[in-house]
């Protein structure tokens, strides 16, 4: 079991921050082309001061309840939900996210068509790896998932393995790269802590970061 983040300061995940940004620099990134999103799931409600503290601006949480909690006392922040989505959570985070990240279900269309408005807007999750312990559309469904979409659809989101080389992923990001290119979606919401470098190349839009912005540094 993974521990809470405790004693998180924010001269460290600003040190962090500075260390990722080169890294998107040397992707071929420019300045703000890249969302830095802070995957805050091991983080305990009364460290979020600190990330705010550091200028972190946009925040994602993996359980729905700790998100509705954690926007509610820090409203400063952008707010996605990046986790497993279960169908009947919809409601629970529509009024709270910019954007659910990981809609694959037709029970979650549902509940979108039931309790969404004009404004919600989502990404669809594709299991482009194809490795059945991942959630996700198949690349050869998804066009008739977003025609079923009854929400708007600004983008893909994929989690492909847990590797040891960052290079055994690119192929991953760039099947969701092609897939966003021919529908026409503009965000690409892949790459975490382990391979944000390489999904930036492939032309990520969103990076999902938790225990690389967490470092501690020494003095």
């Amino acid at each position: 079991m993974v521990e809470l983040i405790q004693g998180l300061r924010p001269a460290d995940v600003r040190a962090n921050l500075e260390r990722v940004q080169a890294r998107l620099q040397e992707a071929g990134r420019r300045p703000g082309e890249v969302q830095i999103l802070a995957a805050v799931k091991y983080l305990p409600l009364d460290q979020l001061d600190a990330l705010a503290q550091a200028g972190v601006t946009l925040v994602g949480e993996n359980r729905a309840q700790d998100l509705v909690a954690k926007a509610e006392a820090h409203p400063e922040f952008i707010w996605d939900f990046i986790g497993t989505l279960q169908s009947r959570k919809v409601p629970l985070l529509l009024p709270h996210v910019r954007y659910i990240h990981s809609v694959a279900t037709d029970s979650a269309l549902a509940q979108l068509a039931r309790h969404g408005t004009p404004q919600t807007q989502v990404l669809v999750e594709v299991n482009v790896s194809g490795d059945p312990s991942k959630s996700g559309v198949r690349p050869q469904d998804l066009s008739g998932f977003l025609d079923r979409c009854p929400v708007t659809v600004v983008g893909l989101m994929t989690m492909p393995p847990l590797v040891g080389d960052p290079e055994q992923n690119r192929a991953h990001f760039a099947a969701l790269r092609e897939l966003a290119i021919a529908h026409g979606l503009r965000e690409l919401s892949m790459g975490t802590s382990q391979d944000f470098g390489v999904a930036a190349e492939e032309g990520a839009t969103i990076i999902r970061l938790g225990s690389l912005l967490y470092e501690r540094h020494t003095a």
